[in-house]
């Protein structure tokens, strides 16, 4: 891809008005002029997406859901993963980007791969359970973002695995293990991608170590692209759901 072609997303990602009576609507009328070319400069943009797919397992016969999922682009993170799993539901709201990964699993061969429209906080497999549910630079764009989670956990098994990468700011008062953002990074972040409607939220990553037992933690800043000077903090998180009988298993919903 070139700079033209730069050129043009980031016109998508920081100056076009987002439209649409809804969600939905407005997420379609976000992607729709970049899903074609989006997935190249994800790569230079969305660090730390590879590194958490790889870190989890991937059981033989696995039910995996990619919660905004998009074009399908993170399932090449474990495309040798991919065949062995029973199915894959790449669920999103942005039907553009659906179609692109239709054709990445025709081109693939990944019978297993399902592309569904849906709601991060209402769609359930129909097999009623998930082994491993995944958000990848999808939570900051999902308004009931605790739905979202809430949603995972109910779907996993106890045991099953959850991982997400995403954007975030800390809290101001940070607990003593965590990174502690400076006032102008906690509010420049926020308001940098405000337009986008990515909402890097300080709430995230103490939400998911209270709903999940966590395997990881990895708090950390990444280049942005023609921006040489500028790091955004992102995170990468990955758990479990407590088994039967477990203290975390019993938290109130």
């Amino acid at each position: 891809m070139g700079i033209a072609t730069d050129i043009k997303l980031l016109y998508h990602l920081a100056l076009r008005p987002v439209r649409g009576k809804d969600h939905a609507a407005r997420m379609e009328d976000f992607y729709k002029g970049q899903a074609g070319a989006y997935d190249d400069f994800r790569k230079r943009l969305l660090k730390g997406r590879e590194e958490m797919y790889q870190s989890l397992d991937w059981p033989d016969g696995a039910v995996w859901v990619d919660l905004g999922g998009g074009t399908g682009s993170n399932l090449e993170c474990v495309a040798e993963q991919v065949p062995r799993l029973s199915q894959v539901y790449v669920v999103d709201l942005a039907e553009s980007l659906l179609k692109v990964c239709e054709e990445r699993a025709a081109q693939r061969g990944w019978a297993n791969v399902t592309a569904r429209a849906a709601d991060a906080t209402t769609f359930m497999p129909p097999e009623r359970a998930a082994d491993v549910v995944t958000f990848s630079y999808s939570l900051t764009m999902i308004p009931d973002w605790f739905a979202a989670i809430d949603n995972a956990l109910a779907m996993l098994r106890p045991g099953g695995q959850i991982g997400v990468v995403d954007f975030y700011v800390s809290r101001k008062h940070a607990e003593a293990d965590r990174k502690r953002h400076s006032f102008a990074t906690r509010h420049f972040w926020r308001t940098w991608f405000d337009g986008d409607s990515v909402y890097p939220s300080p709430d995230h990553v103490p939400y998911l170590t209270q709903r999940f037992e966590k395997t990881r933690l990895e708090e950390r800043r990444a280049r942005i692209p023609y921006l040489p000077l500028v790091r955004a903090p992102y995170y990468i998180f990955t758990g479990r759901k407590a088994e039967v009988g477990s203290r975390k298993e019993g938290f109130p919903a």
